[in-house]
């Protein structure tokens, strides 16, 4: 048992989603129903369709997606907060997550957030039409391999490539080019590491994102943006920022740069953080936590809230 709680919220991202997520909450609770109508309004999608009555296939669609991941990180915040739990002293969301971190934090107000998500999935699923674009999990080899992998890959073929996930000690994600994501494939395999191929449209959180990612700063330009109420920590710094301003500009790069999940972790652990509670489908991020702390694993606590029976769970 972890006594002095210092609560941490984590938001999941994109690979979070699942069949049927969020509907028990919002059949039971009409203001979470009144999200997902908000957002199916926003986006132009049938959403509830698409995730409660769908296949796989299209749940996977990211710009379904985005929005959908989205109201059901929030309706089970908002839900949350109505029940009065102890206020978070960090805050920090996995890629996508991290803009339902900016509207749980009050940077941004909910109809903002939705734009924001929707317009995000969209670009990112039109991105790349000619297929250019690859990503790949590596799983089993430590951190200097994998980068030192990236590395001779890049300097052999001049083609864009980089670690665009550091999501634990042992699972990277790689994005780049068709052949040089290949090519460190091929690499991670001779190493005896293992690599799987992920079924995106797109090099997501690389360079090849910087057309669709400046469109997104432009539309990010127009809103207000607040200090967060809960300090966030960010994807492409690995550390906190409160101020507006610099919130934005770190946010105008985020479909560019990389994830440094492993970092924000450890930040928040160093930073105080010893409770963590991540708000959203399937307890992804839950795991991550584990096994990026795992030397420390009698320090903290660690919870999935996913559904509206987690939400009895006494913070």
């Amino acid at each position: 048992m972890v006594e002095n709680k210092q609560l941490a919220i984590l938001f999941p991202g994109q690979g979070s989603q699942e069949p049927g997520m969020g509907k028990d909450l919002a059949e039971y609770w009409s203001d979470a129903m009144d999200l997902w109508k908000l957002g199916e309004k926003i986006s132009g999608y049938p959403l509830r369709e698409i995730f409660w009555d769908g296949n796989a296939e299209d749940m996977a669609q990211t710009r379904y997606l985005q929005p959908a991941m989205t109201v059901v990180n929030l309706s089970l915040w908002m839900f949350i907060q109505k029940k009065q739990a102890p206020s978070p002293l960090f805050m920090a969301g996995h890629s996508l997550g991290e803009f339902s971190a900016l509207c749980a934090s009050k940077v941004l107000n909910i109809e903002e957030t939705l734009k924001l998500v929707s317009l995000r999935g969209r670009l990112m699923a039109e991105a790349d039409p000619e297929g250019k674009g690859k990503m790949a999990a590596i799983l089993k080899l430590k951190q200097e391999i994998v980068e030192e992998l990236v590395q001779e890959v890049h300097q052999e073929t001049g083609q864009i490539i980089l670690v665009a996930n550091y999501n634990t000690p042992a699972q990277f994600v790689v994005s780049g080019t068709i052949d040089a994501v290949d090519l460190v494939v091929k690499k991670v395999k001779k190493q005896k590491g293992r690599a799987v191929v992920l079924p995106v449209s797109g090099a997501f959180h690389s360079p090849m994102m910087e057309e669709a990612a400046q469109e997104l700063a432009t539309f990010m330009a127009k809103l207000e943006w607040s200090a967060p109420r809960v300090p966030i920590y960010f994807n492409a710094t690995g550390q906190k920022e409160i101020d507006p301003a610099k919130i934005k500009q770190i946010m105008s790069r985020q479909m560019t740069s990389s994830v440094y999940w492993i970092q924000i972790i450890q930040a928040i652990f160093s930073d105080g953080g010893n409770h963590f509670v991540e708000i959203g489908p399937k307890g992804v991020l839950s795991r991550m936590v584990g096994q990026i702390l795992a030397e420390d694993k009698d320090k903290i606590e660690v919870k999935s809230v996913a559904t509206l029976e987690d939400t009895k769970y006494e913070f």
